[in-house]
């Protein structure tokens, strides 16, 4: 029988019993949060992880017990640079790693910020659209040749996709007044977007992609949030459930956070997840675009999952980054 997980399982719990010998992954952030947890628990199993952060230095303090979990595991851990806001060292890294010519069986697109202040990458893209989204799809198309078949991209979105569409006519707030959590929304749809597009172009090779919400987590991440927002918004919450009749917020710890991720990335079924959202290790329910946005609400906007904005937003991808994926 298969085993069901939940909004509470833990990494090591979707992870129990399951051998990753062999395997090799890519993680990107794990200077933090998440991106430790997950690359710790995939190294615990065995895997070989290659670990990428902008800050090598803070990177290679905060993983030690990655190194531990490896060592311990019979895995392997080690890390690369990566800026996803300087495409110069996106493409460095990806050039890298495709000079070592070792194949990843999972990737996840894992670093991102949110809530920034208005301001630019070094590219000239508006920060969260251009860290989150165009840094994370120039690296993962460059070093595709890299994932064979089996292998599965997991980029990791977030609920805050239902606070915004994609723009693809003002991607960088040239027009429109910036709002931090808009641009957030911007471009955490734009991560599922990307997995769509990805999925449906290499599944016919065995390759799939799908995108993870992890849930509501207390990490680095809310960094750039005025004091007190984080409490307003559970405030918030909180009175939308009461009203529905649902129990109040919970925050997860960081490994139950983790846990989507790599229950996508390595237990559950590729065609299950494969193009799919999902959250609290499960496949995810779409929620029609017209219905009313709650914070409470659960399930994958209808627009996330459009493969004709996939196309129209790969396409428009590769316009601002100057390069052509086949």
């Amino acid at each position: 029988m298969t085993q069901v997980f939940g909004a509470t399982s833990t990494t090591d719990d979707v992870l129990s019993g399951v051998s990753l010998k062999g395997k090799r992954a890519l993680v990107t952030g794990v200077s933090a949060g998440l991106g430790i947890e997950t690359a710790r628990a995939l190294a615990a199993h065995g895997a070989h992880v290659v670990g990428a952060a902008r800050d090598l230095a803070k990177a290679g303090r905060a993983t030690e017990q990655v190194r531990a979990a490896a060592a311990q595991g019979d895995g392997a851990f080690e890390l690369v640079a990566l800026d996803l806001a300087d495409l110069a060292s996106v493409r460095a890294c990806a050039d890298s790693l495709n000079a070592q010519g070792a194949a990843f069986d999972l990737v996840i697109a894992n670093a991102g910020v949110m809530a920034t202040p208005f301001g630019h990458t070094q590219d000239g893209f508006e920060t969260q659209f251009g860290t989150n989204h165009l840094g994370h799809f120039v690296l993962v198309n460059r070093i595709a040749g890299l994932m064979g078949p089996g292998a599965r991209l997991v980029a990791l979105s977030s609920a805050g996709h239902r606070f915004a569409d994609i723009d693809l006519e003002d991607p960088n707030f040239q027009s429109a007044p910036y709002v931090p959590f808009v641009a957030y929304g911007r471009s955490k749809t734009a991560n599922i977007l990307f997995a769509v597009a990805f999925d449906a172009r290499h599944r016919a090779r065995g390759v799939r992609a799908t995108a993870v919400h992890p849930g509501g987590i207390m990490t680095e991440l809310a960094r750039h949030m005025a004091p007190g927002e984080i409490e307003t918004m559970v405030s918030s919450i909180n009175e939308q459930a009461a009203a529905a009749g649902h129990p109040p917020f919970q925050f997860k710890n960081i490994p139950q956070g983790a846990a989507t991720s790599v229950w996508a990335g390595v237990v559950a079924g590729a065609d299950a997840v494969g193009g799919r959202y999902c959250e609290d290790c499960h496949v995810s329910d779409v929620v029609p675009n017209e219905v009313p946005l709650t914070l409470v609400n659960t399930g994958v906007r209808a627009y996330a999952l459009d493969a004709d904005r996939a196309e129209a937003l790969w396409r428009k991808s590769e316009a601002m980054v100057g390069e052509h994926f086949a």
